[in-house]
């Protein structure tokens, strides 16, 4: 027992102090990547310890990003084809799976952005469990959403989690506990809304005016009179 208790005694004292380790860097695309492990390619990286502690653990949306990471190149490119913010891309992605390529909702839908398989079959989407694939049938339906309800994001996303049908019902956001959760959930996750592009269509009409035929042109639609959009300046 003496020699037992000696041997714990040395084995307390040689111990170090817990820490931990964090590194940071820039990847290929230029995104800051922060880590518990270093980076495997040996290149450049910034360290902190973490004293008094034996590991880190990352928040939420600092896991989500680094687990999304390897879906970059896909959602940038799908984005970019599509004309839709990536971030807003990847909110729905964080939301719908968590960023799980084989995720399966109990409703039955599949994949990163958890496409319906009715959805999946309309947009061409042959493997949903296929990363790019999903990706790129999950943006081509939001875009679809949202030249649908003209650029306006909550509405697109209601619909998207609750199909148009109820948007159309309401003329709002759905008054469901669900969807609207989701709403808030992925326009926090992607950041403030953009505004919409302003409209610089200019319009042309004829105005009749003591007897005399007056051609009109204005950057607004005029009110009671049929007016030619001439396209934008």
């Amino acid at each position: 027992m003496r020699h037992l208790l000696a041997l714990f005694v040395l084995l307390a004292a040689s111990v170090a102090p817990a820490s931990a380790q964090i590194y940071s860097w820039r990847d290929a695309q230029g995104s800051l990547v922060v880590s518990d492990r270093p980076r495997e390619d040996a290149g450049e990286m910034t360290t902190y310890t973490v004293p008094k502690a034996t590991a880190v653990r990352a928040t939420q949306p600092l896991r989500a990003s680094l687990r999304g990471a390897e879906f970059d190149d896909d959602i940038e490119e799908h984005a970019s084809a599509q004309g839709v913010s990536p971030e807003l891309v990847r909110a729905v992605i964080q939301v719908e799976s968590g960023f799980n390529s084989k995720a399966v909702s109990p409703k039955g839908a599949m994949g990163l952005m958890q496409l319906m398989p009715a959805t999946a079959r309309e947009l061409g989407v042959i493997n949903p469990f296929h990363p790019g694939e999903n990706i790129r049938g999950g943006v081509a339906y939001l875009r679809q959403l949202l030249d649908r309800y003209d650029s306006n994001v909550e509405l697109a996303l209601a619909a998207y989690n609750a199909g148009p049908g109820s948007v159309e019902k309401y003329g709002a956001v759905p008054p469901y506990r669900e969807t609207q959760a989701y709403v808030k959930k992925v326009t926090g996750a992607s950041g403030p809304t953009p505004p919409p592009p302003p409209d610089h269509t200019i319009y042309k009409w004829v105005e009749t005016v003591d007897g005399r035929a007056i051609v009109r042109y204005s950057n607004k639609p005029p009110k009671g009179v049929a007016a030619e959009p001439l396209g934008r300046r």
